[in-house]
């Protein structure tokens, strides 16, 4: 990722009223707060992580800050271990209805097949439809209708049995 789609990545969290988005790929982690709560003023963290061939990261034209990447958290084992996390393959708004006047794609206890449409995600103006990729039951619903998700946000809990 070069620093002009860091630049667009921060105009379009800036836009979307998100407070804070976290973005982690394989060779970097970024965390981007906007204005938005008064508590912080708008910061752009990127947390590079060292790769063996990886070559040598451009001037930063835009206030960012570079730090050693932290490992991974781990989540605590709990019983919710045994279930199946669908999680969110975008960054966008999660929308648990096709339209407004249209009942919920999914609801908890609902039997899911692999393809069946489980929500919708809207980024950039275009509605993604997130279909399932295991069979279950819907166990929870993680996420509230109409709110901001991030890239690899739990959506769902799906218990495969």
């Amino acid at each position: 990722m070069d620093i002009k789609e860091i630049q667009n990545l921060i105009k379009f969290v800036a836009k979307s009223g998100a407070s804070e988005v976290k973005l982690e790929m394989e060779d970097f982690k970024i965390t981007i707060r906007t204005g938005s709560d008064s508590n912080y003023p708008e910061t752009t963290i990127v947390q590079q992580i060292p790769m063996a061939h990886a070559p040598a990261a451009p001037a930063a034209q835009a206030p960012v800050a570079t730090e050693a990447a932290a490992p991974a958290a781990q989540a605590p084992k709990t019983e919710d271990s045994k279930y199946i996390t669908i999680k969110s393959p975008i960054i966008g708004t999660f929308y648990r209805k096709p339209s407004p006047d249209k009942p919920a794609f999914v609801e908890v206890g609902s039997t899911i097949s692999k393809g069946d449409v489980l929500c919708v995600i809207e980024a950039m103006k275009l509605f993604n439809d997130i279909e399932s990729e295991v069979s279950g039951k819907i166990v929870k619903v993680l996420v509230d209708d109409s709110s901001p998700v991030e890239f690899d946000q739990p959506l769902f809990l799906v218990d495969p049995s």
